[in-house]
C-alpha cells in the first residue's frame, strides 16, 4: 500500500512563487517512477489530507493492491487537492487493515513532508504493528520535511529521539527504511527502492508481489 501525503503543507507555496509545490512534485515522481514499478508488484493507494468531515479525517482508502496500478495512482494523484492536517497513524494502520496485516505479510510506503498533526501515536503503533502482524514493512519517504517537535497535536515529539520526524519510528520498529528526499529525482529513486527495485532480483520471475 502507497499512503501519500495530501495535506495541506503538501500544495503551500515557498518563498519563490513559481517553484512547484510538493504536490506537483510527487506528482512528477509518481509519474516517473509507477510504470516501472507496478510491473513487478501488484500497489494500492490511500491518501490522507483533504475530504474529510473535519481537518483529521480526511482519510481514503482508494483502491487495494491491484495489477498494473501506475495508471489508476497517477490519475488518483492528479486529481488531489490537498487540505487538512497529517493522520500520519490512522492512515498507516488503515493501510494496514486494507492489507489484511494479522494474517497475511505486506509492505506499506508512507511518503510525508512533516509530522503527525492529529494526535496519533506513529511510534506506538509501529510497536503494534511489529507485534500483532504477520510480516508488514513499513517504509517511510520523508519528502522536504518541515519539522516541528513542540507541536501540541504530534504527541510524540518531544520524546522521540530518533530522526527529523516520528514516522521514521513506523520503519524503525517495523523493520522498514526511512529515506529523507529533497527533490523529484531523490523521491522517484525512493519509491523504486522500496516499491520496486529491492524486490525485482528476489521475486520469482512473473510473479507480482503486493505492496
Amino acid at each position: 500500500m502507497l499512503v501519500l501525503d495530501g495535506s495541506a503543507s503538501m500544495s503551500e507555496i515557498g518563498f519563490d512563487p513559481t517553484a512547484p509545490t510538493r504536490i506537483d512534485e510527487a506528482r512528477a515522481a509518481l509519474a516517473q517512477a509507477m510504470p516501472r514499478i507496478a510491473m513487478v508488484r501488484r500497489v494500492g493507494l490511500l491518501t490522507y489530507g483533504p475530504g474529510g468531515s473535519d481537518a483529521c479525517s480526511g482519510i481514503d482508502l482508494r483502491f487495494g493492491p491491484i495489477d498494473d496500478a501506475a495508471g489508476p495512482i497517477i490519475a488518483a494523484v492528479d486529481a488531489l487537492r490537498p487540505g487538512g492536517l497529517t493522520p500520519l497513524a490512522a492512515s498507516v494502520q488503515a493501510a494496514a487493515e486494507a492489507l489484511n496485516y494479522r494474517t497475511t505479510p505486506g509492505i506499506v510506503v508512507l511518503v510525508t513532508d512533516g509530522n503527525e498533526t492529529c494526535g496519533g501515536r506513529p511510534c506506538a503503533l509501529g510497536t503494534a504493528l511489529a507485534a500483532q502482524a504477520a510480516g508488514l514493512t513499513v517504509h517511510v519517504i520523508g519528502f522536504r520535511v518541515q519539522y516541528d517537535p513542540f507541536a501540541w497535536d504530534n504527541p510524540e515529539a518531544q520524546t522521540y529521539d530518533g530522526g527529523a520526524v516520528v514516522a521514521k519510528c513506523l520503519s524503525d520498529r517495523t523493520g522498514g527504511l526511512y529515506v529523507d528526499t529533497q527533490t523529484v529525482e531523490e523521491l522517484t529513486e525512493a519509491l523504486e527502492a522500496v516499491l520496486g527495485c529491492t524486490v525485482v532480483g528476489r521475486a520469482p520471475e512473473n510473479r507480482k508481489r503486493e505492496g
